[in-house]
């Protein structure tokens, strides 16, 4: 079987196979089910920031 099948076939297929996981894996970031929980995710950088304290008037 593998005889049948040269370089470019195999190169084909692989190509293949890399477009449709890169089809998935986008389909899957940018869908509207998702958008919670990576809006979430990007705000962790900031979960350790202190507040600012707006109780202060400034004048």
């Amino acid at each position: 079987m593998f005889e049948l099948i040269d370089i470019g076939t195999l190169r084909g297929i692989g190509t293949l196979l890399v477009l449709i996981a890169f089809t998935a894996v986008t389909l899957w970031a940018y869908n509207g089910k998702r958008r919670e929980a990576f809006a979430e995710a990007a705000n962790l950088p900031f979960a350790d920031e202190a507040k600012p304290d707006v109780s202060r008037n400034y004048q």
